[in-house]
């Protein structure tokens, strides 16, 4: 396992990390992922730390907060040593019925993030990200409330999560002219078959030194291997659950080459999948969940595969993004100005 620096900070944590979503057996929104009760949830978390994962991320959210309360009790269940992980949790999403139970308003924060301390079971959290964009609600007030909860020693970093690459740069603006605690990491949808990303937020990842953690980078189980042209449903969760929104014609090309790849190096599609990620210079952390123990297992063998530069360039045209303006417009410019 290596371990990355997270955005433009000292903090160290591993190139895999054990997402959460699917603990918890209340149902809710996400039903369909999760399903994990407290004794697997034991066995999956101590496997995941056995391999040398640091970092665990979960949400308010998850199971109704019930994710929350499982992952801090296999913590203590374990014996783990709370400063030896990297704890991540996230605020956005409605809470209650009430009107002031969503969103990044400062009410709305500070009742979350004590919420997320007490499930949780700790007296701090490592990283505290913002679920997504709300439109309602000042990036100033956003911004204060979490550079106030960093002041109280409550939270450690922040990070955002689900945003356009306007809404990024805004909020690093506003956290730099007001000396404000500054997002140290994004939270996005990114793989080989949804290369969306590398569009405008990479860039400017990389230009403002912001971490990325990787969130569904199988593309919601389409790149497990389950999936074939002849049996498009599979077996997976997407049978009931199709979510990411996936190009299927383009990752049915992308799988065409990467499972003669995986039979060639011994490895799965999947793990195949997952490295191309780790192979990316803008990835600090891919996030792994899973249900059972022998797809962590598998998850966890990514950390293994290497690649040629040939190979790496097979994956990179049969999965590359249509040319879109401006995009083409400035590749075709720059070459009087390059460096």
């Amino acid at each position: 396992m290596k371990y990355n620096l997270l955005g433009n900070t000292g903090l160290k944590v591993s190139e895999l990390c054990l997402g959460t979503m699917t603990f918890g057996t209340n149902g809710g929104r996400f039903g369909a992922i999760s399903g994990v009760d407290q004794a697997g949830a034991d066995a999956l978390t101590k496997r995941a730390v056995e391999a040398g994962i640091n970092f665990i991320d979960t949400a308010n959210v998850y199971s109704e907060g019930q994710s929350e309360e499982i992952t801090g009790q296999a913590i203590r269940n374990l014996g783990l040593k709370r400063d030896d992980l990297v704890l991540a949790t996230k605020v956005r999403g409605k809470m209650g019925e009430g009107p002031n139970d969503a969103g990044l308003t400062r009410k709305h924060i500070m009742a979350q993030a004590e919420a997320s301390l007490k499930r949780l079971g700790t007296d701090y959290i490592d990283l505290y990200q913002t679920h997504s964009f709300d439109p309602l609600t000042p990036w100033e007030e956003t911004l204060r409330a979490l550079d106030d909860l960093v002041r109280q020693g409550k939270v450690r970093y922040i990070g955002a999560s689900n945003v356009a690459a306007w809404q990024l740069q805004k909020a690093l603006d506003v956290s730099h002219y007001q000396h404000l605690e500054k997002y140290v990491s994004l939270q996005a949808y990114y793989t080989l078959a949804g290369r969306d990303l590398e569009r405008e937020l990479v860039p400017l990842l990389l230009a403002e030194k912001v971490g990325l953690m990787v969130w569904s980078p199988l593309a919601g189980g389409f790149l497990s291997g389950k999936y074939t042209r002849e049996n498009e449903k599979g077996e997976g969760r997407r049978s009931n659950f199709d979510f990411p929104p996936v190009n299927k014609d383009r990752a049915f090309d992308i799988l065409d080459k990467l499972k003669p790849m995986a039979e060639a190096k011994g490895h799965t599609v999947a793990a195949l999948a997952l490295a191309w990620l780790l192979h990316q210079p803008v990835v600090s952390t891919a996030i792994i969940g899973a249900k059972k123990m022998d797809q962590l297992d598998d998850n966890l063998t990514a950390v293994d595969v290497q690649f040629t530069p040939e190979e790496l360039k097979e994956l990179d045209e049969v999965s590359k993004l249509a040319p879109e303006y401006p995009g083409w417009m400035l590749d075709f410019t720059k070459g009087d100005r390059q460096a």
